[in-house]
């Protein structure tokens, strides 16, 4: 046996194809498992100094993009090209033939076939069975035998294709997730209002993708629930190029912008730090108040020689004491001539710093806060080979299961003074739809034979 024969064998195996599909479905697992394109001091907190080292060399982090992922995709497609080519052959003389063959023995040893006695002679019943026997056929021919007549009939001798179809829609299906995998990439970018990026972060060795094109964020708005929770996050981006506006639309979840093959996912939002904070400092024995402007981050000179303030810190959630401040500031106040002093400054709460117990207390009035909306970057060029290869799959199985490659036969032959009918009918599959079309001839042939007029129904 020749090398070829060899390859094409292993090739052609349906275990092949079990092995192959088992192992898929193995290693998906594991991918569910292992989250994907993480951070990297992530996985090396979450796993430790080994099991990182050991996933990393597997490609584990990144598996539906690892070479050995897109070998086992790749030799999936060649066992399914090979094993179709293997048996199309055999088909292809079944369904492409001018003239098919039609051997009455086969219908004869049918046990489910329908017979009844004719008064007439053979030769005047055909002309009035066939066009019954051939409705609805796509071909039919009148074959003479040894004792009278065969009609034959026979149609959808191309559902034997069905199967293929399946298999060429799984081959797509791997190619659109190939050409993915090769040629598109996910990412993801903050964007800040106002701001404009060119490029995004993927889990990559490079780390970044460059767009051709830039994205600008020139407003974010969020809503929220009485409860707190937000309802709904929409930005509003503007794609840029070559220095031009060239598309703008809002964006919310599940509603993307496209352009150029690329999708935008509105995907998460965040507040950047403020860059100026306004706050109301109070007298406690005079109830003086004085507002005063302060950058975040810098120190701020109080009025009446109180001393300096440097507020340092922000969260959107503080609990304290097991109850939720919501916005809270952090500074540091430090008095002349004394040790500084933590503040906790809750935006809600403006009152909170006179458990202090110090000479004044301070609230924050006022902060310029900027958002950032968090976008989801994709790109698939695949993706067209994919709805492709799911159209062709629907196609493919209704063909298969619902379609019936079927041969009819109505054998009529001398028997003494009269004649012999005998319909039978073979389907590749679905025999009980077979058998009905059997009786549905036969009942037909009989009231024509009885003298009513047969029935017209397809």
């Amino acid at each position: 046996m020749s090398y070829f024969n060899v390859i094409w064998n292993f090739f052609s195996s349906v275990k092949l194809s079990v092995v192959l599909l088992l192992t898929l479905a193995a290693t998906s697992v594991i991918g569910t498992l292992i989250p994907q394109n993480r951070n990297t001091e992530m996985d090396f907190h979450a796993y430790g100094d080994f099991l990182y080292r050991f996933f990393s060399v597997l490609d584990l982090f990144n598996m539906y993009h690892s070479w050995w992922f897109q070998l086992l995709l790749l030799l999936l497609c060649i066992n399914i090209i090979i094993c179709s080519m293997d048996r199309l052959s055999r088909t292809w003389k079944i369904i492409f033939v001018k003239t098919p063959n039609f051997h009455v023995s086969r219908f004869r040893q049918l046990s489910d076939n329908k017979t009844f006695i004719s008064r007439k002679s053979p030769g005047s019943l055909v002309e009035h069975y066939e066009p019954i026997a051939t409705k609805g056929f796509g071909y039919s021919r009148v074959e003479k035998m040894d004792k009278g007549y065969c009609i034959f009939a026979e149609r959808y001798r191309w559902s034997r294709l069905g199967v293929y179809a399946v298999h060429l829609s799984i081959l797509l299906l791997l190619l659109g997730a190939l050409i993915g995998s090769y040629h598109g990439f996910e990412g993801y970018v903050e964007i800040a209002e106002g701001d404009a990026i060119d490029n995004i972060h993927i889990p990559n060795p490079n780390g970044t993708q460059p767009l051709g094109f830039k994205i600008r964020c020139d407003d974010f708005n969020v809503s929220y629930y009485s409860t707190g929770a937000p309802s709904e996050y929409r930005s509003t981006l503007t794609i840029i190029e070559n220095g031009k506006s060239v598309m703008q639309k809002d964006i919310v979840v599940n509603d993307p912008l496209r352009y150029g093959g690329i999708s935008l996912f509105q995907s998460s939002f965040g507040k950047l730090e403020p860059t100026n904070i306004t706050l109301k400092i109070t007298r406690k024995n005079t109830e003086k108040v004085y507002h005063q402007k302060a950058k975040y981050r810098q120190q701020a000179d109080l009025p009446e020689e109180m001393g300096n303030l440097v507020i340092q810190g922000y969260e959107a959630s503080y609990l304290f004491n097991g109850q939720n401040l919501g916005e809270t500031f952090f500074g540091t106040f430090t008095p002349h001539n004394s040790s500084p002093q933590d503040l906790i400054l809750p935006y809600r709460y403006p009152i909170f710093d006179r458990m202090r117990n110090g000479d004044f207390s301070v609230s924050v009035t006022d902060a310029d806060f900027r958002y950032y909306t968090g976008l989801q970057v994709t790109r698939d060029p695949g993706v067209g080979v994919v709805y492709t290869g799911f159209i062709i799959m629907i196609l493919g199985c209704y063909i298969t299961f619902f379609i019936t490659h079927q041969q009819i036969c109505v054998e009529v032959s001398k028997h003494g003074d009269n004649s012999s009918v005998v319909i039978a009918g073979i389907a590749n599959k679905n025999h009980f739809t077979m058998n009905k079309k059997v009786e549905k001839i036969y009942n037909q042939l009989k009231r024509l034979e009885q003298g009513d007029s047969p029935s017209n129904d397809p």
